[in-house]
């Protein structure tokens, strides 16, 4: 079984705004899922979505520098540890998004199947949701 999803997706706002998008609470909260977050080495977050079939995620910041997000990722009740990784790079006119999430096979048997397809839905709807957050900023005022 393929461990590790990847996602590259270029946004053309300055690096800075990315990096604030991906980084801070109040942004995270706005464009993916309520968050207690700081971009800070050894920093426990959590996230918690909201509807049916919702859970939490919590984990622990283990780098934090500019432009490099590395956290683990816990589903509530699965007891298995991921870790999810955000890169950006400069780029003429834009930012580069490297996006990896893996040990997705550390999941036992079947779940780690569901759950590499799960996630791989939504780091692309992530994606998507991160662009048209980023469209309304750029808009705004």
């Amino acid at each position: 079984m393929k461990d590790v999803i990847s996602k590259e997706h270029v946004f053309f706002h300055p690096i800075d705004k990315v990096w604030n998008a991906i980084s801070k609470a109040e942004e995270i909260s706005t464009w993916f899922i309520k968050a207690d977050f700081k971009a800070e080495a050894g920093y426990p977050y959590t996230f918690n979505s909201e509807g049916e079939n919702c859970t939490e995620i919590t984990g622990v910041v283990k780098n934090a520098r500019p432009y490099t997000l590395v956290y683990t990722w816990m589903v509530q009740d699965t007891h298995v540890e991921t870790t999810v990784s955000w890169k950006l790079e400069e780029t003429e006119g834009g930012t580069k998004l490297y996006l990896e999430h893996s040990g997705i096979s550390n999941y036992p048997g079947d779940t780690a199947i569901k759950m590499f397809s799960s996630f791989n839905g939504g780091w692309d709807n992530c994606i998507s949701e991160l662009s048209g957050y980023l469209k309304q900023e750029v808009h705004a005022g």
